[in-house]
C-alpha cells in the first residue's frame, strides 16, 4: 500500500453533473411499440463528472476543494447541497441561462436500457473565465495537488486551462488532467493525462494493436502535451505507461467485471490522493490499478476506500497474510476509518505462543461479538517478562504471521508492554474481550472499551499443557 502520513489536500477543477439512476424490472415488452416496459423500483441520485472525482478523494480520506461553473436552476441547487454533505469547499459559479448537466440512466434488471441528458455544452462565458481564474488565484495556495476533470461541458476552456496550468507549475503544484476531445496540446505542461485506449487512439492518431504501437501512441501524447508522465488507461487491463522509453503495463485483476462507469475517475483521483503524499508514479500507479481493480467490480458510478483497496489487495497478492500485521501507527489510522463507517471493533490480547485449538475456538468467539477483531500480541519481551527466560517458544514475527492467516482475525499488531492498555487507547475498541480466568478480576483497558466480554477457554487446552506433553514425549 501507499504511505500515508498526512490529509491531502486537493484541488478539482472541471464540470460537475449529477448521475441519476431510475432502478426497476422488466418483464413483458410495451404494447404501443417494441420496447421494454421498466417497472421502476428505486430513484437514486450521487455526483457525477467531476463530482465523482471529489466522491473518490472523500471516499479516500482527502480533503476537496471544487472550482466550477454551474447554471442557476434546481439541479445546480441539488448539486450544491450533495457536495455540502460530504464536506467539499465548493467555489461555484453561477452562469444565467446554463443548465447544469444531469444524466438519467434507466436501469433493468443491473443493466442499463438507455441514457437521456439534460445540460448545456457550449463554453463558459469570457466573464465566468476570468471570475473562475480570479478565484483559482485567490484559492490555489496550500493545496497538494490540482486535477483537472474535462467532460467537454464548456467549463474547461483552452484559455483556463492554460492559464492554471501555467500557474500551478510556477508554484510546483502538479496538475493532472482527465482529457476530453483529439487535441491534447491544451494540456501542455501537464504532469500527466488520463485518457483510455479510445481516447488516446483519437488524439494521438495512432491504432494500438500491440506493444510497439502502443508505445507509439504513449510518446506522441507525451510530446504533444509536454507530459512529465504519460500514461494511458486500460479499463480492466490495466494501466499503460512510459517508464525509461519503454512501456511497462500494470495489470488490474478484477474479480468481476460489472461495469467501467466512472473507473477513469478513480484512476484520476487515486493517481491524485497518492502523488499528493509524496509516493512516487509507479507506487501511485499500483495504488490506482487496485482502486480500479474494486471500482469495476461495481455498478454504476462507484468510489473506492482504502479499507476495500486494502482487502483487495490482500485477495490478489501471495503475501496477502503479512497485509493483516499492522505497526501502531497503522493500527491507529485503521481503527480510525473503521470507526467512521460504523464498524464495531472488537480488540483482545495475549502471547499466542503455540497455537491450539482453545486460541481457535477463544478468537473465534471474539469475532463473533462485532465487525472486525484487532489482536494485541506480546513482543518476545514481553512474554519472556510474563512468562519466564524459556519463553516464548516461537517468536513475535511467527506467531503473528499465523495469527494473522486466521479467518476470525482481521488485524494483528505487537505490543512490547507489560499490559495493552496504550494500545487500546490507541484503537478505542467498541468490545474487550478476555477469557473467563478474568472473572472478577480488573480487565486492563475496561475504562476506555464500550463493553467487557469473558469468554470460556475449552478444559485442557494451553500452551504449557502442550509444552508438557512434549517434553514428556521425549
Amino acid at each position: 500500500m501507499i504511505k500515508i502520513d498526512k490529509t491531502p489536500n486537493i484541488l478539482v477543477i472541471g464540470d460537475l453533473m449529477i448521475d441519476e439512476y431510475l432502478w426497476g424490472s422488466c418483464d413483458r415488452i410495451s404494447p404501443e411499440a417494441p420496447v421494454q416496459v421498466v417497472d421502476i423500483k428505486k430513484e437514486t441520485s450521487v455526483l457525477g463528472g467531476a463530482g465523482n472525482v471529489i466522491s473518490n478523494l472523500v471516499s479516500l480520506g482527502a480533503k476537496v476543494a471544487v472550482l466550477s461553473v454551474i447554471g442557476d436552476d434546481e439541479v445546480g441547487h441539488n448539486l450544491k447541497i450533495m457536495l455540502e454533505k460530504q464536506s467539499v469547499k465548493a467555489f461555484l459559479l453561477e452562469q444565467k441561462g446554463r443548465k447544469t448537466s444531469r444524466k438519467t440512466r434507466l436501469m433493468a434488471s443491473h443493466s442499463q436500457v438507455v441514457r437521456y441528458d439534460k445540460e448545456s455544452k457550449n463554453p463558459i462565458s469570457v466573464q465566468s473565465v476570468e471570475d473562475l481564474y480570479k478565484i483559482f488565484l485567490n484559492k490555489v495556495d496550500g493545496y497538494d495537488t490540482i486535477l483537472l476533470s474535462d467532460y467537454a461541458k464548456g467549463v474547461l476552456t483552452e484559455d483556463l486551462i492554460a492559464k492554471i496550468i501555467s500557474y500551478a507549475n510556477k508554484k510546483d503544484i502538479k496538475v493532472l488532467v482527465d482529457p476530453k476531445g483529439n487535441d491534447y496540446s491544451k494540456y501542455k505542461g501537464a504532469y500527466l493525462l488520463t485518457p483510455n485506449k479510445k481516447e488516446a487512439e483519437i488524439a494521438s492518431k495512432v491504432k494500438i494493436e500491440n506493444e510497439a504501437s502502443l508505445k507509439k501512441c504513449l510518446e506522441k501524447l507525451k510530446k504533444e502535451a509536454d507530459l512529465k508522465v504519460s500514461l494511458i488507461t486500460l479499463s480492466e487491463d490495466g494501466i499503460a505507461i512510459l517508464e525509461e522509453n519503454r512501456v511497462s503495463i500494470k495489470p488490474t485483476v478484477a474479480r468481476e467485471v460489472y461495469d467501467v462507469t466512472g473507473a477513469g475517475d478513480t484512476v484520476l483521483a487515486s493517481l491524485g490522493f497518492s502523488l499528493s503524499l509524496g509516493n512516487d508514479i509507479k507506487t501511485s500507479v499500483e495504488f490506482a490499478n487496485l482502486a480500479a481493480g474494486v471500482v469495476v467490480g461495481k455498478l454504476g458510478s462507484a468510489t473506492v476506500t482504502l479499507d476495500e483497496i486494502e482487502e483487495y489487495q490482500a485477495s490478489l497478492h501471495k503475501s496477502s497474510i503479512e497485509l493483516h500485521i499492522k505497526s501502531r501507527d497503522e493500527i491507529e489510522k485503521l481503527s480510525l476509518r473503521l470507526k467512521s463507517q460504523n464498524k464495531k471493533v472488537v480488540f483482545t490480547n495475549g502471547c499466542f505462543d503455540i497455537l491450539h485449538k482453545g486460541h481457535v475456538s477463544y478468537l473465534n468467539i471474539a469475532k463473533s461479538f462485532g465487525d472486525v477483531l484487532i489482536l494485541g500480541l506480546n513482543s518476545d519481551d514481553s512474554v519472556k517478562r510474563l512468562k519466564g527466560e524459556n519463553r516464548p517458544i516461537n517468536c513475535e514475527d511467527d506467531r503473528a504471521y499465523i495469527l494473522s492467516a486466521l479467518e476470525c482475525v482481521d488485524y494483528v499488531v505487537i505490543f512490547d508492554e507489560d499490559t495493552p492498555y496504550e494500545l487500546i487507547k490507541k484503537i478505542q475498541p467498541n468490545t474487550l474481550v478476555k477469557g473467563a480466568d478474568y472473572e472478577g478480576k480488573e480487565v486492563v483497558g475496561s475504562d476506555i472499551a464500550e463493553e467487557t466480554k469473558l469468554v470460556e477457554f475449552i478444559d485442557g487446552k494451553s500452551t504449557t499443557k502442550t509444552i508438557e506433553k512434549i517434553k514428556k514425549a521425549k
